[in-house]
């Protein structure tokens, strides 16, 4: 029987049940954690002879160029880096600057050049406007969310579905409101809800018509190669649709190895429009000398290609799809027989967004924490970590070990239940 068909005493048992089992979890003192995004142990364990990959003895500190991976230049990255990422995003290499270590630091950068700068050395930089509004499509990434709350912007939450966020409202706020500068897409494998923008979506975008002369599209590709199964989603690849109507330079991509290689020790990329390329170099000139050109051949010499990187994720997937699966299993046998949550299945990404009935996700989560039981805060996933339903919680399976997790879901969906019943029966 569903929960939400029970009368006042069978709810009554059902919660009485339920808090004995979760007593019991209590006592057994756990200390396991869902709360980031993090890959596991095993995962990093892969990367290691990377490490190796490159030996100053035997002169491979070169790149395939004869550029010397130990000194000064190379602003924008070596070929043999660029060589390894632009098929992965589908871009040219004069499109790509390859970075430092970390993709969110790109990002925050790139809002920090606009704002301080504008984005083109043409337009108004952002700090000189009297307000700046940033569109959010959510239940969305929580430290997208706090870069542009740093920054003063005020952001809008836009709702999403399967095929990705509401371009009817996106389409409208951003031709209509001269304000609006931005958003923050994370197109493929969602965090947290894994999905793939629509072909449809991704044209639409390419096709905005905004009235800011200086919108910019955020688009972390983040997972863009993290597949879970033998038939991975396909995403259309926005820059070539942006060219094909001559918007080119409205979009930032973004991507990383943090979490194929090491987290802290990959390789951050970025794509964009040549002209875009171009201006942003002239900025990074002053900014630094350059990024560390010998992790980028580490990492180029570690995979020796494309197809080389492909083979690497086939063995992230081995590890990470059996946690996808004990986390789906337990929500299938155990919450989708009581009606009391929705929850999505991915292709790839590193996430599971699960949705409580309104008004349970922070009681859910709380009473994880109480029985030791670490999730990602309620709320995290909306701009200013208010979810108006407070509903939405984001599971992240790919730390702990199986066991662990087979666990931790155990008190999940015990949480899940006792928090369902009391909600329930305060509405009787």
């Amino acid at each position: 029987m569903q929960l939400n068909e029970m009368n006042k005493q069978q709810l009554e048992k059902f919660r009485d049940e339920v808090k004995a089992e979760y007593e019991g979890y209590k006592a057994l003192g756990l200390q396991l954690n869902m709360a980031r995004g993090k890959p596991s142990s095993e995962q990093l364990d892969l990367a290691m002879k990377m490490l190796a990959a490159v030996n100053s003895y035997d002169a491979d500190y070169k790149a395939s160029d004869g550029t010397d991976c130990r000194n000064y230049g190379g602003l924008d990255g070596i070929v043999d880096a660029k060589n390894l990422f632009a098929p992965m995003l589908g871009v040219k290499n004069d499109e790509l600057i390859i970075c430092g270590n970390s993709s969110l630091n790109i990002m925050y950068d790139m809002i920090m050049r606009c704002y301080v700068f504008g984005v083109d050395g043409v337009q108004k930089p952002w700090k000189d406007l009297p307000k700046v509004k940033w569109l959010c499509p959510v239940p969305g990434y929580d430290r997208h969310f706090a870069i542009t709350e740093q920054f003063g912007f005020e952001m809008i939450n836009i709702p999403t579905d399967e095929n990705g966020p509401d371009m009817d409202m996106i389409e409208k706020l951003v031709s209509e409101d001269d304000s609006v500068k931005g958003i923050w897409c994370v197109p493929m494998y969602a965090n947290p809800t894994g999905i793939t923008y629509s072909d449809e979506v991704v044209k639409r975008f390419a096709a905005l018509k905004p009235a800011a002369k200086d919108f910019r599209i955020f688009w972390d590709n983040a997972y863009c190669i993290h597949h879970l199964t033998d038939h991975p989603d396909k995403l259309l690849n926005l820059l070539d649709e942006c060219k094909k109507l001559g918007s080119e330079d409205m979009v930032y991509e973004f991507a990383s190895t943090s979490k194929i290689t090491f987290a802290g020790g990959g390789v951050a990329v970025m794509a964009a429009s040549v002209k875009n390329v171009e201006y942003i170099k002239s900025l990074m000139t002053i900014q630094t000398i350059g990024y560390d050109k010998i992790n980028q051949l580490r990492h180029a010499k570690f995979f020796g290609s494309y197809e080389g990187l492909m083979a690497q994720m086939e063995k992230h997937r081995a590890i990470i799809a059996p946690k996808f699966k004990a986390v789906l299993d337990a929500l299938d046998s155990e919450i989708k027989p009581l009606g009391i949550g929705t929850w999505t299945k991915p292709n790839g990404g590193y996430f599971i967004s699960f949705n409580t009935l309104d008004g349970c996700a922070k009681r859910v989560v709380s009473l994880c924490k109480e029985a030791g039981v670490v999730m990602t805060g309620a709320g995290a996933t909306f701009p200013y970590k208010k979810d108006p339903h407070d509903s939405n919680i984001r599971i992240a399976p790919t730390l702990p070990p199986v066991s662990e997790l087979e666990q931790a879901m155990k008190v999940f969906v015990c949480a899940v239940k006792l928090a369902s019943a009391e909600c329930l029966l305060a509405k009787q």
